[in-house]
Order: structure tokens, then C-alpha cells, then sequence
């Protein structure tokens, strides 16, 4: 069972109940929502005092600090970033001796990186009370004979949609690696129903959490819409830029401002320029206060190719601000309510995102609704409530 810290208002285990758990990921310290939500369910597992490890398999080449005082151990497995692929032309450059050192340079380092985790896992109590959870495919690789040889039991994690599985070699890691583990996680139930259909009887659902707990909502004043995140040709921002430039031409007191950074904003720029909006187009980069970042904001609007369940949709309702959306996964329409917490869109049709954005643009009254709505929505998605799922699923499994 668990109790309250008064201080934090946040459940702490006791002591019966506390676990040794490790949080493995590929690259746990870059600005990313999946990292987010590793660095937030780590603290939170910590601050409830389990004994918390985060490992990440390869070094950020840019980390980020996600936790100002991490309760946390952090490890990463390998000792410098991954090398540039090496793609051998000619039977020739494949036996050139440089190509063979780095092969075995890469062998040592790769069969190091494993003995380390396995010293990582080899302290672990035989109680049963140790957990893995991998947070990709990838890291579940990495879990194939080192975990089974250690007293810890693992979970599996996946952060985006079953669509976007299907479309790419996650699909297949998922299904040979997933069902050998004690629990495989999806961030929304359509997912995982699409998991089940295919064969992997494990399949649950578990929802990130919120990162962090807005006390009063976004004032929705500030005549400005949103987008957060990497800028990245996935996001496919240059359709919200379009949107827009469509959008404000009836309401030209309003901006568009972008949260992240990435190798697509010289062409938004260049773009936003070309659209004759770029005097009203803000480049934020990263924001270390996402918080009260969303406070700014009036609307949030998300024209993605692909998501499964998004953080920055779940944040903004968490702070008051209505979501326009394409209409992309059951994460996104578990997180939007159409016409209830804020605006779903058909895949791809950008006219009609920039009616959908025009129409909440002009109507104060509307977003005001659909803020409280959003807020109230994805209450149970604050941290406390997600830890004690969490608790339940491994009280479950020691079952």
C-alpha cells in the first residue's frame, strides 16, 4: 500500500513495497518527448523511494537536463555517441583494414556497453521485486539475454502508434521481443487492440504522464498559436505554415510561435518568408519552462505526419489551451475530444486545419470552453495517478 508526503502530495511506497527499477532507453538525455516522460516517471518513482536507475545505451550528443535535482542514478552504456555508418562500396573497401578495426572497435565497444548492464542488473534482490522497463523496441534488444540471466523482471514500452509500427521495422522488433516480457505497453487502447490482433497476447495500455501540474490555466489572451516540438520533417510544419498564413489573413494580430529546435527552421523560415508571414512566425528553440511557456498561448495546433499519443497535446490541455489537430491515432483522439476539448482534422487536408484554426482564432468564448474542457480531461494523466497504475501493474505481475 501506499502513503502521502505531505510536502509533495505525492504517494510514497512503503517500505514492503519498494522496488529496485531500471529504465532503459537508446538515448534517454536528447529533447524528445519519450525521453521526457523517462526522466519524469524516474523522479517519480524515486521521490515514492524506490531505488531508481536510468540508463541510456548511447551518450546525447546534445543532452538536456530534464530534472534539476534528479533523485535518480543515471548510467549511459556506451562511452561515446554512434560513429557514422559506414557504407562499403566494393568487396574491397568492406576487407580494408580500417573498415575491419572499426568493425571489431565497434564489437568491443558493443560487448562492453552489455557487460556493464548486465553489472548494472547483477545487484538486483532475488525478491522479485526488480523491474526493467524498456522504453523502445530498441532498448528491448538489449534485454534478450542479459535480463533473462538477472533477478529483474521487464516491461516494454512503445511511444508512438500502431501506424506507425506498421510502417516501419518496429512492427516486427515488437513482435519477436515483446511477448517474452512480462507486460508490453501501448499508449492508448485502439493500439494496443491492434497489438492483440496481432498475436501479442501481453498487450496493456499505460498512458504517459504529464510532466508537470499546471495550478491555474492559460489566461488565453495572448492572441498566439503553438507548436512544440522537434523541428523535423515528421512534424510537417511547413502545412501549419500554410494553415497559418490562411488562417490570419482575417485575424492579423495573431503569431505563430514554434517551441524546438531542428534541421527544418532555415526552411520554415525561408518558407514563412515566402508566405509573407515571417514578420509573425517566433523561433522560440528549446524552452527549459514548457510550463509557462503554455501560459503564452492561446491555441495549440499539431499537423504531424505521424503520432501516437503526443505530449504536447496532453500538456496543453493539462494547462487550459485547445488543441487543433490532424486527426492522426487513437492517442490523438483519446487526448482531443472533437468538439469537446478542441478540434480534430482529417489527415493531411490543410485547408481545412486552416479553417479548423481560423475558427477558434475568432472565437475567445469558444477556446475559454474548450480549455476547461481540456483541463479536466487529461486530469488523470498528472503524475500521481499514472505512478499509482504503475504500482498496481507491478503489484499484478508479482501476483
Amino acid at each position: 500500500m501506499n502513503r502521502h508526503d505531505g510536502r509533495t502530495g505525492v504517494r510514497v511506497s512503503a517500505q514492503g513495497c519498494r522496488r529496485r527499477l531500471f529504465l532503459l532507453g537508446i538515448d534517454v538525455d536528447s529533447t524528445g518527448g519519450s525521453q521526457r516522460v523517462l526522466h519524469t516517471l524516474a523522479q517519480g518513482f524515486a521521490e515514492r523511494g524506490h531505488t531508481v536507475e536510468l540508463i541510456g545505451i548511447r551518450p546525447s550528443p546534445r543532452p538536456h537536463a530534464y530534472i534539476a535535482d534528479p533523485a535518480y542514478r543515471r548510467t549511459t552504456l556506451y562511452r561515446a555517441a554512434a560513429p557514422p555508418s559506414w557504407r562499403a562500396d566494393s568487396l574491397a573497401e568492406r576487407l580494408s583494414p580500417a573498415r575491419l578495426w572499426s568493425a571489431r572497435a565497434e564489437r568491443r565497444e558493443r560487448q562492453r556497453a552489455r557487460e556493464l548492464l548486465a553489472r548494472r542488473f547483477a545487484g538486483t534482490p532475488k525478491d522479485g521485486r526488480g523491474y526493467v522497463i524498456a522504453g523502445s523496441p530498441w532498448a528491448a534488444v538489449w534485454l534478450e539475454s542479459v535480463a533473462r540471466s538477472a533477478h529483474v523482471r521487464a516491461i516494454g514500452q512503445y511511444h508512438e502508434s500502431f501506424h506507425q509500427a506498421r510502417t516501419s521495422v518496429n512492427l516486427e522488433l515488437i513482435l519477436r521481443h515483446y511477448p517474452a516480457l512480462e507486460k508490453s505497453l501501448f499508449l492508448s487502447e485502439p493500439d494496443a487492440a491492434e497489438f492483440r490482433r496481432r498475436r501479442l497476447p501481453n498487450a496493456g495500455v499505460m498512458p504517459n504522464p504529464l510532466p508537470f501540474a499546471p495550478l491555474t490555466p492559460a489566461p488565453l489572451d495572448g492572441r498566439r498559436v503553438g507548436a512544440v516540438g522537434r523541428l523535423e520533417p515528421v512534424k510537417r510544419l511547413d502545412r501549419l505554415l500554410d494553415a497559418f498564413a490562411t488562417a490570419s489573413t482575417e485575424h492579423p494580430g495573431w503569431e505563430l510561435h514554434f517551441f524546438g529546435d531542428g534541421p527544418q527552421e532555415p526552411e520554415l523560415r525561408a518558407r514563412a518568408a515566402r508566405l509573407g508571414i515571417d514578420g509573425r512566425v517566433r523561433f522560440r528553440g528549446t524552452v527549459r519552462d514548457m510550463a509557462a511557456a503554455y501560459r503564452e498561448l492561446s491555441l495549440v495546433a499539431l499537423t504531424s505526419e505521424r503520432e501516437g499519443r503526443p505530449m504536447a497535446l496532453a500538456e496543453a490541455s493539462a494547462a487550459g489551451v485547445p488543441c487543433v489537430s490532424f486527426d492522426l491515432s487513437g492517442g490523438v483522439r483519446e487526448l482531443v475530444v472533437h468538439g469537446r476539448t478542441g478540434t480534430l482534422v482529417p489527415h493531411g487536408d490543410t485547408a481545412a486545419f486552416a479553417a479548423a484554426l481560423g475558427e477558434l482564432m475568432g472565437d475567445g468564448p469558444a477556446r475559454e470552453r474548450y480549455g476547461r474542457a481540456a483541463r479536466e480531461h487529461v486530469a488523470p494523466l498528472a503524475l500521481p495517478a499514472v505512478l499509482d497504475r504503475w504500482e498496481a501493474l507491478f503489484e499484478e505481475i508479482d501476483r
